[in-house]
């Protein structure tokens, strides 16, 4: 049987691993086993951040339609069920650029849901 040598393909793959860890600190972007580590570490930490980051927003557009609805008296609970009760259906992140960009529309959004319950 033939010998196969690998020396081609390990070195792109090594070289594949060390070109994603250029920027790291320390031995982690020089020495093989330690980047392979930690890409993969920051591979598992990318991937987690890219679903957290729906929930951060989501709780950040939540904080926003808040402050407005206390301008206008009204807690962000039972603005929420007000508009619910409505009929109305907008989701958080307009009724946050709403609250931001157009204040008078927000306060009508909320008589609205004020007048529902």
């Amino acid at each position: 049987m033939a010998r196969v040598k690998n020396s081609v393909t390990t070195h792109a793959r090594r070289k594949k691993i060390l070109k994603r860890a250029s920027g790291y600190f320390g031995s982690k972007h020089l020495l093989f086993k330690t980047a392979k580590e930690q890409v993969l570490r920051s591979l598992r930490y990318s991937y987690i951040d890219r679903k957290q980051l729906k929930s951060d927003f989501r709780k950040l557009w939540i904080k926003r339609i808040n402050a407005a609805c206390r301008l206008n008296d009204i807690s962000y609970s039972r603005f929420i069920n007000g508009l619910n009760k409505a009929g109305v259906k907008v989701n958080r992140k307009m009724l946050a650029e709403l609250a931001i960009n157009d204040p008078k529309a927000f306060a009508d959004l909320v008589a609205i849901a004020k007048k529902a319950k």
